[in-house]
């Protein structure tokens, strides 16, 4: 599928697209011969309640100890099965990193604070978007990570870019919280099942679940990988509103989902919700952000994140979020302005 064909798809009537969805979810029941819902919030616990009203009444799991106390309440009430993490989430920011900026660059970021790295050719595009001979000589804007994020963590290969002035992080960055907490143990159930998962992504999340999903389409049949995404041509407004239509259980933190005066749907709280201990994303959002949110819901578990999360290794010391928002210019310690009762988006 090309980009341009997602978007024909994207542009299709609501009741089109969930015929579409119905077809491609029931074509794929059909063909393998096990499958389950990986379920997490509002998207996919649609997805759940989707499913099941079109008769496809399979397993639900999730790794629901990394969701919100809301989110986690509603699937203990559809049934979800709850399955534990391989590393907890202390252990992936301790042994790992902290997932912050978003995946692709936080992976980059990581092989950058390792120093005297095998990898000088990549770690050389990363630094100049130069790729060298494998490359054929040609530049891109892609690999290249931002000069602004070269300054803050680029240190161990400052002389890639002299013009600037790079230092190193005084914490480590990691893009594989999501690996070890959520893909490997959902992988492991599965393997253990037999089975093959439904999925609530969306092309109009963008990012690497757009790249995918129009590589791949709604269902893909692959040697390593067989999954259904049958939401993948929805718009936020084509979910929204078919959490109406199946009647799905909108968790806490969410709030509502209401009508604005121009017809657009949206949710009271939250409209995307993700990891408790997530920062993909951060830098980009208007205050009340995530943490902010957390604050006002939890302010123990805000406390220990902000910072106690994390020790040095070299001095002992306890640290957090905290430090790692200072780092990157984020707002966190004090209390925003706006009224933390209004929109969020954590994506």
């Amino acid at each position: 599928m090309t980009r341009q064909e997602m978007q024909q798809l994207q542009a299709l009537p609501y009741d089109l697209k969930v015929r579409r969805a119905e077809q491609r979810a029931k074509e794929f029941y059909n063909t393998v011969d096990n499958c389950h819902v990986s379920v997490g919030g509002l998207d996919s616990i649609t997805l759940l309640c989707f499913l099941r009203q079109i008769g496809i009444d399979v397993p639900a799991i999730s790794v629901s100890s990394l969701e919100d106390r809301s989110i986690m309440k509603i699937h203990k009430d559809l049934g979800v099965i709850n399955i534990n993490p391989i590393k907890s989430k202390k252990q992936v920011i301790n042994e790992l990193g902290f997932p912050v900026i978003s995946k692709g660059k936080a992976k980059k970021i990581s092989i950058l604070q390792q120093p005297d790295s095998e990898k000088q050719t990549f770690i050389h595009a990363i630094m100049t978007g130069d790729m060298g001979e494998q490359g054929h000589w040609q530049h891109s804007d892609k690999i290249k990570l931002p000069d602004k994020w070269l300054e803050l963590f680029a240190g161990n290969y400052q002389e890639h870019r002299p013009d600037l002035k790079c230092k190193c992080a005084p914490f480590p960055v990691s893009a594989d919280c999501c690996y070890w907490m959520k893909e490997l143990p959902c992988d492991r159930w599965a393997k253990e099942h037999n089975s093959f998962p439904y999925l609530g992504l969306m092309a109009s999340e963008g990012g690497q679940r757009e790249m995918g999903l129009i590589k791949n389409g709604c269902n893909y049949y692959g040697k390593t990988v067989t999954r259904s995404a049958p939401f993948a041509p929805f718009m936020r407004q084509d979910i929204l509103q078919l959490a109406l239509d199946v009647g799905a259980p909108v968790p806490e933190i969410y709030g509502e989902i209401v009508r604005d005066p121009d017809g657009t749907l949206r949710t009271t709280k939250a409209q995307r919700t993700g990891c408790q201990m997530c920062g993909f994303g951060i830098h980009i959002e208007e205050r009340p952000h995530r943490f902010d949110r957390l604050r006002e819901r939890n302010p123990k578990e805000w406390e220990f994140w902000m910072y106690r999360c994390a020790t040095d290794p070299e001095t002992g010391e306890k640290y957090g979020w905290g430090q790692v928002l200072d780092y990157i210019g984020v707002g966190w310690e004090n209390m925003p302005d706006t009224d933390l009762a209004g929109q969020i988006s954590l994506f």
